[in-house]
């Protein structure tokens, strides 16, 4: 498998020499194949292997083994590990979620913390589960893609491989690895699919796999030929977007643009992906359409408008630094710390509190072209008129330091060699 490992890494161009991958270590079968082999394959490929770990405290003492067990793998496999934790069964009572969706998101949050690439050891038996998952809850071509093997950051290496191979792997490099106790309860559907459904039809099809994996690989490149489409049919005009090109657009693409449209929108459905599609054609030149959360979408003559009665905002909250805040309103999580992507500013700026807001009239922002208001700016970036106001800015003693999205303001930048922090924003996922 190793070599058929490298292989592949190779070609997919997944990652390349110097980049440094940080493997989502649970101390599953899976994620312990992939960090061991990842690690065992440094200098071939030119990499730098590091691992996180992040204990969910859902299992008590089970979970606290799980984190002992990452801690003595990456001290024998010499590689750094990075641990972090959350009261995942708290977060999910404050937030509404299921157990299932809070784990996700703070496991989630906490790998964009990370250094480098974040690989994450699903395999072609998660891949072939998840195309189950999606077709028994309703799901349209995008669904039937699966799980992507890059997503921004994220990579899936071990997509190619079968459970099968995964444990031959172990057992050739002597592996322990430690048991979910979960994974074997019929409370989630997941696992009454593992256990009852796709045996059955393996037996029917001893290539499912290989089949779903030529699937996935297939409607990939369909979807993101519709993607573009559709993205084109979605063209920004000052506060809204122009009707013409999208009543243009032929029916599949047009609905494909208004759902990108509504991504925003929380607990967003077909019918309101027909609702917005009826303004367009609607003989009324100021129609409109109510969407959840109190958002709407409104024509205004030639333009498509999202906006919100409320205007879309959030309440300020002061940033602890090091930590981080997640705004209500939103769900967005803004972090600050030593390290990672995002708004680096001076480590001077931590004396005293910063504010997280959204912006103001009159708020502007010095950049490379000069001071300019920021509604200017997010007009001219087309950002559009609902995203606007749920937007972070960063203030400290009334002056804007930095803008999420849109940069640091130059009069407050760190002198070369200047110690830094870094504010990094992870806004929650739409649910679609």
């Amino acid at each position: 498998m190793r070599n058929k490992l490298l292989r592949h890494l190779r070609e997919s161009a997944m990652l390349s020499p110097g980049d440094t991958v940080t493997c989502a270590l649970s101390g599953g079968a899976d994620s312990v194949c992939m960090t061991h082999a990842l690690a065992s394959l440094q200098k071939p490929l030119g990499i730098t292997v590091r691992a996180c770990h992040f204990n969910h405290r859902l299992r008590g003492a089970e979970s606290d083994g799980d984190e002992r067990f990452c801690r003595a793998l990456c001290e024998q496999l010499a590689i750094e590990l990075t641990v972090g934790g959350a009261d995942v069964a708290a977060y999910a009572k404050a937030h509404g979620e299921s157990i299932e969706e809070a784990a996700r998101h703070c496991r989630y949050a906490f790998f964009e913390t990370q250094e480098g690439l974040i690989a994450t050891a699903h395999n072609a038996d998660d891949q072939l589960e998840t195309v189950l998952l999606n077709l028994i809850r309703g799901t349209g071509l995008k669904g039937l893609c699966g799980i992507p093997p890059v997503r921004g950051r994220l990579i899936r290496p071990m997509l190619p491989f079968s459970r099968a191979e995964i444990s031959d792997y172990l057992a050739e490099n002597d592996l322990s690895y430690r048991e979910d106790s979960t994974n074997a309860s019929g409370d989630y559907l997941r696992n009454r699919l593992r256990h009852g459904v796709v045996p059955l039809l393996k037996a029917e099809n001893p290539a499912l796999l290989s089949g779903v994996a030529h699937l996935t690989d297939t409607l990939r490149a369909d979807e993101a030929l519709l993607e573009e489409a559709a993205q084109k049919a979605l063209v920004p005009c000052a506060s809204g977007y122009a009707v013409a090109p999208l009543k243009a657009a032929p029916e599949p693409i047009r609905r494909r643009a208004i759902r990108m449209l509504l991504r925003s929108v929380p607990k967003m459905t077909a019918a309101h992906v027909e609702s917005v599609e009826a303004l367009l054609f609607s003989s009324d030149p100021s129609a409109n359409a109510d969407l959840p959360d109190g958002l709407r979408a409104r024509r205004e003559y030639d333009l498509l408008i999202l906006d919100s009665a409320e205007g879309g905002s959030f309440s300020p909250v002061t940033l602890p630094c090091p930590g981080e805040v997640t705004i209500a309103e939103t769900g967005a999580v803004v972090r600050c710390g030593e390290d990672g992507d995002g708004l680096k500013l001076p480590r001077r700026l931590l004396d005293g509190e910063i504010t997280v807001r959204p912006r103001k009239s009159g708020d502007s922002i010095r950049l490379n072209a000069g001071t300019q208001t920021l509604k200017k700016l997010m007009i001219d970036r087309k950002i559009p008129a609902l995203r606007r106001g749920t937007i972070p800015v960063f203030e400290k003693d009334g002056k804007v330091l930095a803008v999420w999205g849109i940069g640091e303001d130059l009069n407050h930048l760190p002198s070369p060699g200047e110690p830094t922090f870094t504010i990094t924003v992870t806004e929650k996922e739409a649910s679609l």
